[in-house]
Parts: structure tokens; sequence; C-alpha cells
């Protein structure tokens, strides 16, 4: 077909399409030479509330970090639903230097272990996570940490906290 019959809108689809075809490809190839990493999560049956934490710290272990990144997890609370408990996690990162051994801010990543009460208990934990101030939750396995998240999240809270007058 000749571009002279096609109206501007139709080449602008066009290119759309081509540029998001693009961007797939490039996308499973990275995923192809570099997959996201997960661990062999804990069955229903086995999981204990310290348990939950050595496996998020173990999941976390598989991250691509600088290791200037300190983080500390923590176990917070449990939760009963209708067909599940639903175990919470955080996990508080920073970046202390020596000229700032006490960071200005800190970022934190919310784990839930979720653990089905009508499944069968031999089947794996669910695992879901959230950045502080972001809806999209992530699964293990699924979706590539990216250190930029930290650092967005701390220079966030280190221009409202430069924003304020105190």
């Amino acid at each position: 077909m000749d571009t002279d019959t096609l109206s501007t809108n139709e080449v602008e689809k066009s290119v759309e399409i081509a540029e998001d075809a693009i961007f797939a490809a490039v996308r499973t190839l990275e995923e192809v030479e570099n997959p996201i990493k997960n661990i062999e999560w804990i069955t229903c049956k086995d999981f204990t509330v310290d348990l939950g934490r050595q496996q998020i710290e173990e999941y976390i272990a598989t991250w691509e970090f600088d290791e200037s990144w300190l983080h500390l997890s923590e176990y917070l609370e449990k939760e009963e639903l209708e067909f599940c408990f639903r175990y919470h996690y955080r996990v508080r990162w920073s970046i202390p230097t020596s000229r700032k051994p006490i960071p200005r801010a800190t970022a934190c990543i919310y784990f839930l272990i979720e653990i089905s009460k009508i499944k069968p208990k031999t089947l794996p934990v669910e695992v879901f996570y959230v950045l502080e101030s972001n809806r999209y939750v992530h699964r293990p396995g699924k979706s590539r940490f990216r250190e930029k998240w930290l650092k967005d999240i701390i220079e966030s809270k280190i221009i409202l906290t430069n924003s304020l007058n105190f």
C-alpha cells in the first residue's frame, strides 16, 4: 500500500504498533539473556513467621543493587481473612555513609505472604510486594527489581522534607 493513500492517523497508528513490537522484542531478548530471578518458596504446611522472613531475605539476595544499600526486614502482623491468612512484613532500605551515618530518609518495601485455608497445604505460599507510595503489586519471578525505585522514594522524601520549613 502506498503511504500517499494512508491518512496521517493510519501512519501514526502503524508507527505506534511497530514501536510496540520492537519494545516487546527487546524486552523478551533481555529476559532470555538475563532472566528474572526467584527462589523456591516454602509450602503452606511448612510456613512459620520466622521462616517467611528468612525466605524474603533469600529472595532479596537475588536482586541486583549496590552494596552500599542496607536493609532491615521485620514481621509486622498476621491478618485472617475468610479463605486465607496474610502475613505482613516490611523491609526498610537506606544508604548510610561515613559523613551521614543516620540517613535522611528510608524507603520501604512491604511483603505479603498468603497462606490459603482451602488450597492443598503442599502448595507453595503466595508472595506479593509493593513499594511504599506505589500501588503496583509485584510478584516474585514476574517483575524485575530496580534499584532506581528505592532511590526515587528516598529522593522524593528528601525533596518533601526540604520543602517544609521547620
